[in-house]
């Protein structure tokens, strides 16, 4: 095919009908799965003071295709990369995927970096 601005229009129709189609063949594929629960806040206070806030919701493991209980709750505190401050990663995990986990974000620590596994109140 020639390059000209009919061809190029014509390839760039294509290629967004082509999203389209994958977007809702996705959508389609997710339909069978339910709506996350209503999640609901609870705080702990560690030894050391510190307040964190977990849900006591999904008491499903985090990890996709789990449907073991959640017993951790891993926590990551690390500045964000835009520089806008520090952000709070949280999972609720099984004890077999727990003992998987480790830090990610060791690139984007500070001073009041954390990395903490807790378990949860049964």
């Amino acid at each position: 095919m020639a390059d000209t601005k009919e061809g190029r229009e014509k390839q760039a129709d294509n290629q967004e009908r082509r999203q389209r189609e994958r977007d809702l063949a996705e959508a389609q594929a997710r339909r069978d799965e339910s709506e996350p629960p209503d999640v609901v806040r609870e705080e702990y206070t560690e030894a050391n003071g510190d307040v964190f806030e977990y849900s006591d919701s999904p008491r499903e493991c985090h990890r996709r295709g789990c449907t073991e209980r959640a017993t951790f709750l891993v926590l990551e505190r690390y500045l964000e990369e835009t520089g806008h401050g520090p952000v709070e990663a949280v999972a609720y995990l099984c004890e077999a995927h727990t003992d998987e986990e480790s830090p990610t974000n060791l690139d984007a620590a500070y001073d009041d970096y954390i990395f903490r596994v807790t378990r949860l109140p049964n």
